[in-house]
Formats: structure tokens, sequence, C-alpha cells
């Protein structure tokens, strides 16, 4: 599932929370598509731009590959944290040397943070209902 070696783009799945983010890297200018929209459109304004950029940073890349991702679920910021995951993940396919350097700012690591699920007969997954004596 790595990598067409023909058209020189590299996949890779990122994730976090409920968030998914398909991500293909090309070598590039540094553009980052998302769902057809610029990162910046998509996620409004500098939101979070280094947190996409930081991979790129950490391996020394910087400008040099295109993304283009795909997003579903979650929300805006665990859809960030999904996309940055992602891109990690295919710069592993581009170089396998880039995989210190990622590890070490713990780029790779999949959050494994999930929602606890609501019990039942309470609130929430601790919140009880209130509780009267009287």
């Amino acid at each position: 599932m790595a990598h067409n070696m023909a058209d020189n783009r590299f996949y890779a799945t990122g994730k976090r929370k409920t968030a998914v983010a398909r991500v293909w890297i090309t070598p590039g200018t540094g553009k980052v598509t998302v769902n057809s929209l610029s990162a910046e459109d998509y996620f409004g304004g500098t939101f979070k731009t280094y947190k996409i950029a930081k991979p790129f940073k950490v391996t020394e890349n910087a400008e040099g590959y295109d993304v283009i991702a795909t997003l579903k679920g979650g929300g805006k910021s665990a859809q960030v944290d999904a996309l940055t995951h992602g891109i990690s993940r295919a710069l592993l396919h581009v170089n396998p040397d880039n995989r210190l350097p990622l590890k070490k700012s713990g780029l790779l690591t999949r959050d494994p943070r999930m929602k606890e699920r609501k019990k039942y007969g309470q609130k929430g997954a601790r919140a009880k209902f209130q509780f009267s004596k009287r």
C-alpha cells in the first residue's frame, strides 16, 4: 500500500480520534490541498499551519513536496493532527532515513486517546444523574 514509482506519488493514512486523513505526497513546491481546497481555505487562515509543516521541517524537506489529502470525520483540530500523521507516514515511504527524526518529534505516534463510551444509567461516561436523598 506504500507507493507507485511510476507516478512518483506516496500514499499514507493518518488518524486521530475519529478523523481519518488519506494523504498523497508528490515532489513539488509545498502546496497543500485538502478536500480540493487549499489548506488555508479549508482550515481557515493561520489555523495550525505550522503543524502541517512540521513533518517537512523535521525531515528538512520544506517546500519539497505537494500534499493532496482527503479528510473525513472528527473536527478541524483532530483533522489537522490526522493530516500531520498522514504526511509523516508518507515521508517514511519517500525515504526510510526519515524515520528517526520523525519518531523523535513524536510525529509517527497515532494518538490513542479516544472518547470514553457513555454508560447506561448515567448521564455520560463518568457524569452521573443528580442524586437526591429527599
